[in-house]
């Protein structure tokens, strides 16, 4: 069986983010001082639906302009690790690459900076992509991904059309546009409640969802789409039919704090389900779903189908989360009341030693949430051959734990960053630590709360574990 074949055309950019920590104001201007420990690039933009389709399965052509530059190099790179069909993307030596630059700090973004040329894309350019597509195979479902960066120009956008109208594909747009005219013949569009806004000329109260539908259904009228599906952060989503009943889908999981990419997200997703035969509705809630697992993570991101069938079925990929998240769940877990539990390790090789620890750990409060370190940061404290199980493995199986409430991964040594953002009211360690020695008890007695130390189950690590395994297998 042949993979879907989707053809992602739009604004493509290269996302850039400069990740340290501020300690201090600067003393030339009222502003903090970021000491920049690492540099992440990523797609970002059509680029980013495009790797959100090719994580999926789909077998995706990219669709776009880059400049002659090291950032367009760069994205073809990013391009091609992931994937991605790359014939139709133009180079041209007049345009400048699209970026973004995020500063982060304790996973807040501080300022962003961007280069971009918002040109339209010259006739003659569309003329070249659209026959470097027409090389590859025929699409089963177009998604439109505007960011009003020059390249959906109405000949691009006519051309796209002629051949969604000869194939039978849909069209499924990310739109950016005030005029939703400049869409018209596509079947979807995923604006979110801004967008909205902007298209009907007033504004929406997000949780007013019969305003909201009626003139989502309006427009949807207006050009000839077969529906509107609006994001509401929060709130979650309306799917409004051109002709037909309006409906809703509550926010699944977490508190929005990073919509970087979400769009790109349920676009993409959204148009791969519709392509594999979802319904309307059970597209919008499986992208609903997916939306809701991206947002609980920093910057543009993509998200497995593993994940997102968790997630629908309840599973526990949505107790592992980034800082932010974490820090927006534990605000509402004390809101409410809760006694918040925190306690860490590496946790190699999940044993009987480590279930105790924990068991004992959420004994101590309402909530436990768990610190696990990076696959970098054990490989600094554990040595080269360590670990054995990947990080997001390892979050994983400790997440899908009763007695465990949420599973941060920390890419220092120590939790003492995750410890100054969370502040619990408990932090559990093993009796093989002295309360002085353990990482943060000033902080978390500072503010009133304390240290517990638990006792270990005997001879039971994750170092035992392995010399027992070594010794077996050199017995034979």
């Amino acid at each position: 069986m042949h993979a879907l074949a989707v053809w992602v055309v739009g604004d493509i950019m290269l996302d850039e983010y400069a990740i340290g920590d501020v300690a201090r104001i600067s003393p030339e201007a009222p502003v903090p001082v970021v000491r920049v420990q690492r540099l992440e690039d990523r797609l970002g933009g059509a680029a980013n639906v495009a790797r959100q389709v090719a994580v999926l399965g789909g077998h995706v052509s990219l669709v776009g302009l880059v400049g002659d530059d090291v950032a367009g190099s760069h994205v073809f790179d990013l391009c091609r690790d992931a994937g991605i069909d790359v014939r139709a993307v133009r180079r041209l030596a007049t345009r400048q690459t699209s970026r973004k630059l995020r500063a982060l700090a304790r996973n807040q973004q501080l300022v962003r900076l961007d280069w971009e040329d918002p040109a339209p894309c010259p006739e003659e350019e569309a003329d070249w992509m659209i026959e470097r597509l027409r090389q590859g195979r025929a699409p089963d479902v177009i998604i439109l991904s505007d960011y009003a960066k020059g390249v959906l120009t109405p000949t691009l956008v006519g051309r796209i059309r002629e051949i969604a109208a000869s194939t039978g594909a849909r069209i499924v747009v990310d739109p950016k546009q005030r005029d939703f005219g400049a869409y018209r013949g596509a079947s979807i569009l995923t604006p979110n409640v801004h967008e909205l806004e902007a298209a009907a000329g007033r504004a929406f109260d997000p949780k007013d969802t019969a305003s909201i539908a009626a003139s989502a259904q309006s427009l949807a009228v207006d050009i000839g789409a077969d529906a509107l599906v609006v994001t509401r952060g929060g709130h979650g989503m309306l799917v409004a039919p051109a002709h037909g009943v309006p409906h809703a889908i509550s926010a699944r999981g977490r508190s929005l704090f990073d919509p970087t990419g979400a769009g790109d997200t349920v676009v993409a997703v959204l148009a791969m389900a519709l392509a594999a035969g979802a319904t309307l509705v059970e597209a919008a809630s499986i992208a609903n779903a997916a939306a809701g697992i991206a947002v609980g993570r920093i910057g543009a991101v993509s998200v497995t189908a593993n994940e997102i069938v968790g997630f629908l079925s309840g599973g526990s990929v949505h107790k592992v989360m980034e800082l932010p998240g974490l820090v927006a769940n534990v605000e509402r877990w004390r809101n409410a009341g809760k006694r918040i539990v925190f306690t860490n390790g590496c946790f190699d090789l999940l044993h009987a030693g480590h279930l105790s620890l924990l068991h004992q750990a959420a004994q101590h409060g309402d909530v436990l949430i768990l610190g696990i370190n990076s696959d970098a940061s054990v490989r600094r404290l554990k040595g080269p051959e360590r670990p054995l199980v990947a990080e997001r493995e390892r979050a994983a199986m400790l997440a899908a734990l009763d007695c465990v409430d949420a599973v941060t991964i920390f890419e220092e040594d120590t939790p003492l960053e995750v410890l100054q953002a969370v502040r619990p009211d408990i932090l559990v360690k093993g009796q093989d630590y002295r309360v002085e020695q353990v990482v943060g008890r000033e902080l978390v007695e500072s503010a009133g709360g304390s240290v517990i130390l638990v006792p270990l189950l005997p001879g039971k690590s994750t170092t035992a574990l392995i010399d027992r395994i070594a010794n077996r297998g050199s017995a034979h």
